[in-house]
């Protein structure tokens, strides 16, 4: 039986989830239940969309700290994760394998055909997949994904295919929203969270 203060620490858990999910319209809640697969789109949704080069030619990333916690809180839960990105970058495989991430696709100029391969090899229907992007390169991903996120800096042209716009931009912590909006509609936010206190 728990105790006074564990069925405090266990309504602020709940309540916490619950503000996750206000104003989340009820058909991006049923279709954020049903992922296994969460896939993103790298520059202007992991990063703000910046190209930063050095003198010596080398690319830079800035990532954001607490769009990594988000994913690995993914992965604790069985949801799996990808990165698809058309650009090729150190910078990116680095931050991948920092995070435990294997879904890494890099140089992908058809986002969509990647995300159906990876599908295909995880046994998933694209219902249990959402795709997150901010720009037109993403939108065939997008159109094939159960659950289609726009950042909020995205391209207004995805706004009529996409289900749900976040609202922090990529690279500083979109993809936490998406990760967030995944584990409460499955319930997990909660005790996720309860695992940190």
């Amino acid at each position: 039986m728990l105790d006074g203060g564990d069925r405090t620490l266990n309504q602020a858990s709940q309540a916490a989830q619950e503000r996750v999910l206000d104003g989340i319209d009820e058909d991006v809640r049923q279709r954020a239940a049903r992922i296994r697969l969460a896939a993103f789109d790298v520059d202007g949704t992991l990063t703000d969309g910046c190209l930063r080069f050095g003198a010596d030619g080398h690319e830079f990333k800035v990532f954001h700290a607490h769009d990594g916690l988000g994913l690995k809180r993914l992965q604790a839960h069985g949801i799996e994760v990808a990165f698809i990105s058309a650009r090729i970058s150190h910078a990116l495989a680095l931050r991948a394998d920092e995070l435990g991430i294997a879904h890494v696709y890099q140089g992908q100029d058809d986002k969509r055909a990647c995300l159906t391969q990876l599908l295909q090899a995880l046994k998933l229907d694209p219902a249990n997949a959402a795709f997150t992007g901010d720009d037109l390169p993403d939108l065939p991903a997008l159109r094939s994904a159960g659950l289609a996120i726009a950042t909020a800096n995205a391209q207004p042209a995805l706004d009529a295919w996409v289900h749900w716009r976040t609202t922090r931009a990529g690279g500083q912590g979109a993809v936490r929203e998406v990760c967030d909006l995944i584990l409460a509609a499955q319930d997990k936010f909660a005790a996720d969270l309860e695992r940190w206190l």
